[in-house]
């Protein structure tokens, strides 16, 4: 493995209309194929668009939860014979049914139309209209076969890059790259955050955005690696992209990444876990308690 290419599928979805957003997405990942691209991710919960349903309104919850899909639904194996098709990696975002209320999931197909890895957001926003769903309960890693060698990928949506621990995590797992599907403004503040979440642990991470009126685009990737071999400071930025819809190309240098890696002090090099009890202890103390929050 030398070189992995990230597609950022930066779109504008056309609402909660499946179908075209699944024959929209079909499009992109044709151009990133065409690109050379070894994975194609989508923005996040790309079947409906990232939309939600008016709480004033009866029966429109009821209505936003009946569009929720399962693995085995046809917008779903429609881009496992995608990536057959294509021979390229698919991380595509969809409202997952689940028992109780649906769940924001990304699935990374394999080039060969497989499920690599599945993956419920963890970290939902609670304190709005995301509180609707089932929060994911464990962070993954795969092994994923492309044509240029495998690498370890893990995964995240959105507000899980707000907490350190999701990294961190995937980290842990053995994660080389973590994608990231996304539905906010990506402004300085969560851009630097993102860069620091791939400086900490020594992974890529790669992160696309809709591109549409509500979000602002600017997917964006890090390559982790900010340090050259005689010790300079380099800037970790793969890619950034404007606000125009887009499919943009993050390559990766894996063989440097694992180089750097082995070397260097971040990661799990010199971690004190011994000292860390307090980061799993369940208990909130004011100014941090939120009536709404899920533990």
């Amino acid at each position: 493995m030398t070189i992995l290419r990230v597609a950022l599928l930066q779109l504008a979805a056309h609402g909660a209309h499946q179908t075209a957003n699944r024959d929209k997405g079909t499009d992109a990942c044709r151009q990133a194929a065409a690109m050379h691209a070894d994975i194609a991710l989508f923005p996040e919960m790309w079947n409906i668009g990232y939309t939600f349903f008016d709480r004033d309104t009866p029966g429109a919850h009821a209505a936003w939860a009946a569009q929720a899909i399962s693995a085995d639904d046809d917008f779903v194996t429609h881009f496992q014979a995608l990536a057959r098709d294509l021979n390229m990696a698919i991380a595509i975002t969809y409202l997952e049914t689940w028992p109780g209320s649906p769940r924001n999931t990304v699935a990374l197909i394999g080039r060969h139309g497989d499920i690599a890895l599945t993956y419920a957001k963890v970290h939902t926003c609670d304190f709005d209209l995301e509180s609707a769903l089932t929060p994911g309960d464990d962070f993954y890693v795969c092994t994923l076969d492309t044509v240029r060698g495998e690498v370890r990928v893990g995964a995240m949506i959105c507000m899980d890059r707000e907490f350190p621990e999701s990294a961190r995590i995937l980290m842990l797992k053995g994660a080389e790259i973590i994608l990231i599907p996304n539905a906010c403004d990506m402004e300085t503040n969560r851009t630097g955050q993102l860069q620091t979440r791939a400086y900490e642990n020594m992974t890529g991470v790669a992160l696309a955005n809709y591109a549409d009126a509500r979000m602002n685009g600017h997917s964006v990737a890090f390559d982790g690696i900010a340090f050259t071999r005689d010790e300079k400071s380099r800037n970790t930025l793969v890619i950034e992209a404007g606000e125009r819809e887009g499919v943009f190309l993050a390559e990766f240098d894996i063989h440097l990444l694992r180089e750097y890696r082995q070397r260097e002090i971040w990661g799990n090099a010199f971690r004190k876990p011994s000292c860390y009890g307090l980061l799993t202890a369940p208990d909130v103390a004011p100014p941090f308690v939120r009536a709404s929050a899920r533990r």
